[in-house]
């Protein structure tokens, strides 16, 4: 158990009544209740927590009925306050974003009009809008025994924080074309696990929803996508979208394997199978506003498990430190505060680190007072995971967006030229030389001019 765990970075699934060759044979109600007394008592010797996610009967050469069980075991590592995943929230202006994610933070349902979306907005002019123009997080926890815990039971981020053995952060991008470039930022910048692909019943595939799924691809971020406002129309109208993102989803672009959820067991097999293959692709029907079939995405998001293998996360966590710093900030008491993400490597309070490059191409030297997660401490900082840290004070005129806090044994030298492979997806006029684009890498945004031309050989 504890390797599985290991392996699941903190979450493994056991079938139990399942051969090891995969054939279904079950359990009788003694056996089945023997064998959950038993994980039990695994779990209770490595601190970790089960859940039945679900159980069905099997037929079998047997007068006793024999069933299947599938339970989900989840511990926090030692060396994490909590299981985290990152959900970059994609979709056309009003497709409801911002609405589903207060629904799901704030446990309150919409009353039609925008009011859960009210407590993400940053700016009054998104408020009297009603459109998202910046990014912002929120976040959704479980607790190990997979309940929800959001604002509806705790005051303060800190307190979801510390009742949750895992949680969501939803990144809430933009959806108007304006901000397109803002949306960008937010998907190469944070570097999200999977995307939360909106669409909206009654409008179907419109507006940015296509260039959202095609950033989503080109960056090979795996989505999930969520036909929102089913209480606005009528099942056919639901269905015909529904039918034509299975269209799209099946061209040649995509080459994805739509799969709709509509009970609780397809949201647990949804789960496993996103996770297992990027080319599953789950959609779910809900209401922000009646709350219909909301409780198979919960079901989905506290299941759904990290989709970076451990292997890959210890490789990361080994290379020297590298911060990317998209967020600063001034705090009284405190000084100058980044925001961003880590990510390659450890960093701990008090590391010394530099960052960089400034207008003449220099590092400069700086050390990391404090680190903080989702508004609460945090001591050490690894790789992939996102954070504020305090640099005391070091002057915030000599930062900017998209610099880098690195490890200063990296001796970090800057570059002016480089070479790039692109795929035009779609332009109005001729791409040539001395066309001025703007390039995104990572949490950079840079104008740049086009050189040269090499055809692909």
């Amino acid at each position: 158990m504890k390797w599985r765990l290991q392996e699941g970075r903190g979450e493994a699934v056991y079938q139990i009544g399942v051969e090891d060759n995969g054939l279904l044979v079950g359990l009788a109600e003694e056996e089945m209740r023997a064998s959950l007394k038993t994980l039990h008592r695994m779990a209770e010797k490595v601190g970790a927590d089960i859940t039945v996610l679900r159980e069905r009967e099997v037929d079998y050469d047997s007068d006793l009925p024999r069933k299947i069980t599938e339970v989900l075991v989840r511990k926090v590592p030692d060396n994490q306050q909590f299981l985290d995943l990152r959900v970059a929230v994609l979709g056309n202006v009003d497709s409801g974003k911002s609405t589903l994610l207060g629904v799901l933070t704030q446990g309150e349902l919409d009353n039609g009009r925008g009011r859960a979306r009210l407590n993400l907005f940053r700016h009054l002019h998104e408020i009297q809008s009603g459109r998202t123009s910046s990014i912002s997080f929120e976040i959704l926890g479980f607790n190990s025994k997979g309940e929800v815990v959001n604002y509806s039971d705790s005051r303060t981020a800190e307190e979801i924080c510390e009742s949750s053995s895992k949680m969501i952060t939803f990144i809430d991008l933009a959806g108007h074309h304006k901000y397109l470039h803002t949306t960008i930022f937010g998907l190469t910048s944070y570097c999200p696990d999977c995307a939360l692909l909106l669409v909206s019943a009654n409008t179907g595939i419109a507006g940015t929803t296509r260039e959202h799924l095609g950033l989503a691809l080109a960056l090979k971020v795996p989505f999930f996508i969520v036909v929102s406002k089913i209480d606005l129309c009528a099942k056919t109208t639901v269905e015909r979208t529904v039918r034509q993102l299975e269209r799209v989803l099946k061209q040649p672009g995509c080459h994805k394997v739509p799969m709709l959820v509509t009970s609780e067991d397809d949201a647990v097999t949804a789960a496993q199978q996103f996770a297992q293959s990027p080319n599953v692709t789950p959609i779910f029907t809900l209401s922000s506003v009646s709350g219909e079939s909301l409780d198979l995405l919960k079901v989905f998001l506290n299941i759904l498990p990290p989709l970076t293998n451990s292997k890959e996360q210890e490789e990361l966590m080994q290379q020297l430190t590298e911060f990317q710093v998209d967020e600063i900030y001034t705090v009284p008491e405190v000084g100058t505060v980044v925001g961003g993400t880590l990510s390659s490597g450890i960093c701990r309070e008090g590391d010394q680190l530099v960052v960089g490059p400034t207008d003449d191409g220099c590092f400069l030297e700086l050390r990391v007072c404090s680190i903080q997660r989702n508004r609460s401490a945090c001591r050490v900082l690894r790789a992939g995971q996102a954070a504020t840290l305090a640099l005391g004070d070091f002057d915030r005129a000599l930062l900017r967006k998209g610099m880098v806090m690195v490890s200063p044994e990296m001796n970090p030298t800057i570059c002016s030229v480089f070479e790039a492979e692109i795929v035009l997806l779609f332009h109005a006029t001729t791409f040539r030389r001395g066309f001025q684009v703007t390039v995104h890498v990572g949490n950079v945004r840079q104008t740049a001019v086009v050189e040269k031309i090499h055809a692909k050989s």
